[in-house]
């Protein structure tokens, strides 16, 4: 018999917390694009890709078809990957690898799925719009106490 102390298998409930967190909304938040991922045996530097296309001005036609592409391989990783985490015997590591692996992945599909609808630049545009606006209430914040405390 194994020695529980010692195995370090993922129990039941473990695996099925991870897969529900996966599910979750907004779980996304705070997860990372993947540097690189390996997809049907190819090293892809997903995060150089996603990075590249988020930064570039315009979106061409061209494009839209690799996004697609890259998209649909991601999925294709991400299934692969949510069966693994489900069916697997995993240690908690392994599994905390693969769902961080997982969650990335479907993190990168959001992002190219937002490069390719046109969003992310409007989101992008909001993003330094709110931390502007953050950064000069902050500022604000400190002269008055200054001011007050001086």
């Amino acid at each position: 018999m194994p020695d529980p102390v010692k195995d370090d298998t993922i129990l039941e409930w473990e695996r099925k917390q991870l897969l529900a967190a996966l599910h979750a909304r907004l779980f996304w938040v705070g997860e990372e694009v993947p540097y690189s991922v390996d997809i049907k045996g190819i090293k892809c530097k997903l995060h150089d890709l996603v990075w590249g296309l988020i930064n570039r001005d315009e979106i061409s036609d061209e494009d839209i078809k690799q996004i697609e592409k890259y998209i649909s391989y991601l999925k294709e990783k991400e299934t692969e990957d949510e069966l693994q985490l489900a069916t697997k015997k995993l240690t908690r590591d392994e599994a905390k690898n693969l769902f961080d692996e997982t969650a990335g992945l479907l993190r990168a599909i959001m992002d190219l799925r937002e490069i390719e609808d046109g969003t992310a630049k409007e989101k992008e545009k909001e993003f330094h719009e709110t931390f502007s606006r953050e950064r000069v209430a902050e500022v604000r914040r400190w002269l008055s106490f200054l001011r007050d405390n001086g």
